[in-house]
C-alpha cells in the first residue's frame, strides 16, 4: 500500500513539474519603463494571431489593458501629440502552440526609436486540454503585464 501510494504521490509531483513551465519578463537595460503611458497593439495583415485563435485576441487585449498604459487604436496614433508619440509603446504578440504546452509573447516596442523595450511571456502546459493550456498561458502573461508595467 505505501508503494502504490508513493507511485501516486511521485506521478502527482511529475505532472505538476511538467504543467509548470517558464513564464516571465525581459526588460532591456536603462529602460524607464514609467515614462510611457499609452500602448498600441499592431494588428495588421503581416502580424495578426492565427484564425483559429482569434477568439483569444479579446483576452490579448484586456492583458494589456490590464496594466496602467492606456490603450489607443492604432488608427488614431497620428493623431497623438508629438509628446504623446514619445509616451507609446506599440504592442506585438505572438502565440505558440504544440501538444505539450501553450506560449504567448507580447512585446513592447518603443514607437519613436522602434527599440524593443519589454517582452512578457506567459507559458502553461499540462498537454490534456489544448484550449486550457491557452488560457493559462494568457493569464500567465497578463500577470506578467501587470507586474511589469503597475510598479
Amino acid at each position: 500500500m505505501k508503494h502504490i501510494l508513493s507511485l501516486v504521490t511521485f506521478t502527482f509531483m511529475l505532472v505538476s513539474l511538467i504543467g509548470c513551465t517558464t513564464s516571465k519578463t525581459t526588460l532591456s537595460n536603462n529602460i524607464n519603463l514609467s515614462r510611457y503611458k499609452y500602448a498600441s497593439i499592431i494588428n495588421n495583415e503581416t502580424y495578426h494571431i492565427p484564425a483559429e485563435l482569434m477568439e483569444y485576441e479579446i483576452q490579448l487585449f484586456d492583458a494589456v489593458e490590464s496594466s496602467r498604459l492606456q490603450l489607443v487604436s492604432d488608427l488614431r496614433i497620428c493623431k497623438l501629440s508629438p509628446e504623446q508619440q514619445s509616451q507609446l509603446l506599440l504592442v506585438k504578440y505572438g502565440v505558440q502552440q504544440n501538444k505539450d504546452e501553450a506560449i504567448v509573447t507580447v512585446n513592447f516596442i518603443d514607437y519613436m526609436s522602434g527599440r524593443p523595450v519589454a517582452s512578457c511571456r506567459g507559458a502553461y502546459g499540462l498537454g490534456f486540454d489544448r484550449a486550457g493550456d491557452l488560457k493559462g498561458a494568457i493569464k500567465r502573461v497578463t500577470k506578467q503585464i501587470s507586474e511589469t508595467f503597475n510598479k
